[in-house]
């Protein structure tokens, strides 16, 4: 029995194994597993087209499994605008991966002869997927469960998450909560990373929150997919007016030296002023350019500054020149 004045909860969360029939007795795959096998599947069935889903269906595919993905939303990657889905898919597609979307699986068979069927409804009908593994990847969910959380006064939310204020602290004095298992939490390592550094300061005397923080974000695919700040659907939805630029990666010259042209950059610009709202690209080295806008964006700096700075050449980053060039002019 340990006791203590302050509690630290970091308990993060495990992957969600949905309740569709057979799905359990036919041992899916998550991605603790899929990344333990000593044996290629013959064909990886992904339910599932988030980060984990894609990222593990390109890897397999690319190790010389047959891979099918099965996405119960409209489009795979579900966040993200429609043209950066739009991209990806392509992208997966082209690799031989296949992608279907808009299907709602309905039972799982796990056969005589170790095959498994998944059963899903489609756009047109029923259809039968069969091969040799499925892996799940779905969601998650959180590893509160039967520890005794609500006798202790901590207030968990209807999925299971530690409901905490802007400076993380739970229902329970002396209690705080970080990291996956954090209600309102983007799930990445980084954020639980600030998660402790904001704990930290504030046991120092300091008043930092979660509020506000600029969380970046990369899907580990090839080309990757990194994004910062606002999309252009959550624009609409907030009613945010904005100016909108793209550049394709085979206008930067360093993917030619690469061979590297696929993808595109797109950033978000206010419609107002000359703030930069947001930035997404898929292609080469996507993480490490998104962060030099993002630090632009830290710094309050106008897009303009980006658009005339004296980068490099040949680089990636090189390409924010023309990407920032290509703003449509404000509104009269």
């Amino acid at each position: 029995m340990l006791t203590a004045d302050q509690l630290f909860i970091n308990l993060g969360t495990h992957a969600t194994i949905p309740s569709v029939p057979g799905l359990q007795a036919a041992g899916p795959l998550t991605h603790i597993e899929a990344l333990e096998l000593d044996y290629l599947p013959e064909h990886l069935i992904v339910l599932g087209a988030g980060y984990v889903g894609l990222e593990m269906a390109q890897a397999y595919r690319r190790f010389g499994s047959r891979v099918s993905v099965i996405e119960r939303g409209p489009q795979l990657a579900g966040r993200e605008d429609p043209d950066i889905a739009a991209e990806m898919h392509r992208i997966l597609a082209d690799e031989g991966i296949e992608v279907l979307v808009g299907t709602q699986v309905q039972r799982v068979e796990r056969s005589s002869s170790r095959k498994v069927a998944v059963v899903a409804r489609t756009a047109v009908g029923e259809r039968t997927i069969e091969g040799s593994d499925v892996l799940v990847a779905v969601g998650r969910t959180p590893n509160t469960t039967g520890i005794g959380l609500e006798m202790c006064g901590i207030e968990l939310d209807a999925q299971g998450y530690v409901k905490v204020n802007d400076r993380l602290e739970t229902s329970a004095p002396g209690v705080w909560a970080i990291g996956e298992c954090c209600a309102g939490n983007p799930q990445f390592t980084h954020v639980s990373f600030d998660d402790f550094r904001i704990i930290r300061d504030n046991l120092a005397g300091g008043d930092r929150t979660r509020r506000d923080r600029l969380v970046p974000y990369c899907m580990f695919t090839d080309p990757p997919l990194a994004h910062v700040g606002l999309s252009e659907r959550e624009a609409q939805r907030l009613g945010t007016r904005v100016r909108i630029a793209q550049l394709p990666m085979s206008a930067v010259l360093r993917t030619h030296t690469i061979d590297e042209t696929q993808g595109f950059m797109k950033a978000l610009i206010s419609a107002q002023d000359d703030r930069i709202l947001g930035f997404t690209m898929i292609g080469a080295e996507a993480g490490e350019v998104m962060a030099v806008v993002q630090t632009a964006m830290l710094a309050g700096m106008p897009y303009t500054a980006l658009r005339d700075a004296v980068i490099a050449h040949p680089t990636l980053a090189e390409g924010v020149g023309p990407l920032f060039s290509s703003v449509p002019a404000r509104a009269v």
